[in-house]
This record gives structure tokens, sequence and C-alpha cells, in this order.
């Protein structure tokens, strides 16, 4: 199973990036982290360095990233961006599931069953469960 960055390998402006990010969530990150992840019973890590890219959500124990897509995100460029990100974090192991902010705020209980759904499920292929 894949773990994440030393601590000690990770540049500077990516942990002070990271930290200010889980300062400043965005609402639907926070309506995520403080409604359903925080208490969670699988450990879900907020903003957290893999390689060069920060991630919004990670469970290291499933190998799942959920990142959440403000409309910057459909920009032409940024869609590139973003497919390129998750090509590389699938070739570390991971599986990447991205909601748009719109799903997170009318969709909560579905957008939240289905990354429960996918993190046991993933525990149990991975023998992490």
């Amino acid at each position: 199973m894949l773990t994440l960055s030393d601590k000690k390998e990770i540049p500077g402006y990516l942990k002070t990036f990271s930290r200010q990010m889980r300062k400043n969530m965005t609402k639907e990150e926070r309506h995520l982290w403080f409604d359903f992840f925080r208490s969670y019973p699988v450990r879900v890590k907020r903003q957290v360095i893999i390689g060069k890219y920060i991630v919004d959500f990670c469970c290291e124990r499933a190998q799942v990233i959920i990142e959440l897509d403000g409309g910057q995100h459909y920009e032409v460029e940024n869609k590139k961006n973003d497919a390129e990100r998750t090509r590389h974090l699938e070739r570390l192991g991971f599986l990447v599931l991205r909601y748009s902010n719109l799903d997170v705020m009318r969709n909560f209980s579905g957008v939240t069953e289905y990354i429960d759904r996918v993190i046991r499920e993933r525990m149990q292929k991975l023998g992490t469960g």
C-alpha cells in the first residue's frame, strides 16, 4: 500500500500553502469536513500533500482522494490540468473521486453515501478494512 510522502521531503512552500488551505476551506469543503469526514470512522485528512499536489481530502487506508471542484475547474486549461493530476494520482494507486461544489450542496447525502461505499469497498479490496 502506498503511503504519503515523508514530511521532511515536502518543500516548505507546499506545507505553508496546505496549512493556509486548511484554514481557508471553501464552504463546500467545510460542509463535507465538519458534517461528514471529521467524525467518519476511517481517518480522512484534508489538504494533503501528495508529490507536487495538494488534494482536498485523502483516505490513505482506502487509497481514495476526494476532490471538490469549483467553477474554475471547468475552464479548458484547468480541465486539462485536473486530468493530468488525476492520471498522476491514479498511477500512484489512488482512486480519485471528483464532485462539483454544486453536487455537495444539492445532493450531500448522495455524495457522502457514495464516498462511504467506495471507501469501504476499497479497504476490503486492499485488505486494510
